[in-house]
């Protein structure tokens, strides 16, 4: 009884963690993931987490306690949301294209998150997360938020970091890089239909007869989805590189929060 009493304080900090995070991270945050598989999940890699780096911990219970479960709630949902942070790049890159093909106006309801998104967005969002499966992407994120408590133990110094501004720094650049990423998987479509925006406009200026508003909306559709039907077997590479970046992004952010355990 005394084991147990002294233990389940410290598990109770590694659930509060790890459910923070699939509260927010790509896939395991989806609308379709059941309740009971996510609580259960938690259940059962917090229980592993705790046999393998919280035995041999020990807290004091007083007030300190609660700064604690503050403490891994925060490091718990940082991890998650930097991770769907640059997963929502490639929505943002669709929204970009949409804008540009003059599908803006057209969005749908996204299952898995239960928003309005676009239509291209959506669609490679899609590709994105069968990919991420298919890449075990899933696997490696529960390998991310286990391995955290090499780099972030339970008694850990996150509010100092977060006092001293290197956490915030790193959301403003991480959150700047995602719309960097964005513009970059956009770019070929967005220039695309660009310069053919050019192009009617100067047909316009020396074919006044011509109605640009009727025959440019098709052009620029057909184009378009012309142009992501060439660009689709790229797909792989791009997402799989965007991938890199994610966990890459995940490594430096614990890097931030926490120290290097070698």
């Amino acid at each position: 009884m005394e084991l147990i009493l002294q233990g389940f304080p410290i598990f109770l900090l590694i659930f509060c963690r790890i459910t923070s995070f699939f509260v927010v991270a790509p896939i395991f945050s989806s609308n379709g993931v059941p309740n009971t598989l996510k609580i259960g999940l938690s259940f059962f890699i917090s229980l592993l987490i705790y046999l393998t780096y919280g035995v041999n911990q020990t807290i004091t219970e007083d007030m300190t306690y609660v700064l604690l479960i503050i403490s891994e709630v925060m490091v718990g949902l940082l991890l998650g949301f930097v991770g769907y942070l640059l997963i929502t790049v490639v929505q943002i890159a669709g929204s970009f294209i949409d804008i540009q093909i003059g599908f803006g106006m057209a969005n749908v309801l996204d299952p898995l998150t239960g928003a309005s998104v676009p239509l291209i967005g959506n669609f490679k969002y899609m590709i994105a997360m069968l990919l991420f499966l298919s890449m075990d992407g899933h696997l490696q994120l529960i390998d991310a938020i286990f391995h955290s408590y090499e780099w972030v133990p339970i008694s850990n110094d996150y509010f100092m970091k977060l006092y001293n501004g290197s956490i915030s720094e790193f959301l403003v650049r991480t959150f700047s890089q995602s719309f960097v990423l964005a513009f970059q998987m956009s770019a070929p479509l967005v220039v695309a239909l660009f310069l053919t925006d050019v192009g009617l406009g100067f047909l316009a200026k020396t074919a006044p007869q011509f109605n640009i508003f009727v025959i440019g909306i098709p052009v620029k559709i057909f184009l378009g989805l012309a142009m992501l039907v060439l660009i689709v077997p790229s797909f792989s590479y791009v997402f799989s590189n965007l991938f890199t970046i994610l966990f890459e992004s995940l490594h430096n952010l614990l890097g931030v929060v926490g120290n290097d355990p070698n």
